[in-house]
């Protein structure tokens, strides 16, 4: 046997991919929706398949605004900001109508952490300033509030454009050293 092709393969080799993943198998949750099934790291990047990762934040919980405030802060602190975004956006499409664009603000904020602290300078300041203009949007408009579920809008507008301005000049950032306080 000459080449690998003439070789023998064990049946674990013979049923995975190049990249890990077992042979025919399609990463979709139960309803068939397609879901990423491979291990993630703290900022959420994939890892090959069968690497120990992160735990992952569940997709689709309806929590109410004080628990996504704490779970989104939780995972902030924690230098998790990718996560934090999947419970933000949990709430924008769980959430009031009338809130919807607060929490699309939040998640783009904690994706703009995610990447600038992933080194991503372009992407991290433009989400960054992208969140921080619709947080304090939504509190100017008519169904706004300054401080919603005890967040403090203002302050994190101002975290969030701050942090865009040293991401932009080159600043390297700890996501969890550089989480807001969303309650101030």
């Amino acid at each position: 046997m000459d080449s690998q092709a003439d070789s023998p393969m064990d049946s674990a080799t013979a049923d995975r991919t190049d990249s890990g993943r077992p042979e025919n198998a399609r990463d979709r949750d139960g309803e068939g929706r397609a879901r990423n099934a491979r291990p993630r790291d703290g900022l959420g990047r994939p890892l090959p398949y069968g690497a120990a990762g992160v735990p992952r934040q569940p997709e689709g919980v309806a929590r109410a605004p004080e628990e996504t405030v704490a779970e989104a802060q939780r995972l902030l602190d924690e230098g998790k900001p990718f996560h934090a975004h999947e419970v933000f956006e949990d709430a924008w499409k769980s959430g009031p109508e009338q809130e919807r664009e607060l929490w699309r603000g939040m998640a783009q904020l904690a994706v703009g952490l995610t990447h600038a602290a992933r080194g991503n300078v372009t992407g991290g300041a433009r989400l960054l300033r992208r969140g921080a203009g619709a947080v304090a949007d939504w509190a100017a408009s008519e169904s706004g509030q300054e401080r919603p579920h005890g967040m403090d809008l203002g302050a994190i507008a101002a975290w969030a454009r701050d942090l865009a301005g040293e991401v932009a000049d080159g600043a390297s950032v700890d996501a969890g050293a550089r989480a807001p306080r969303l309650r101030g």
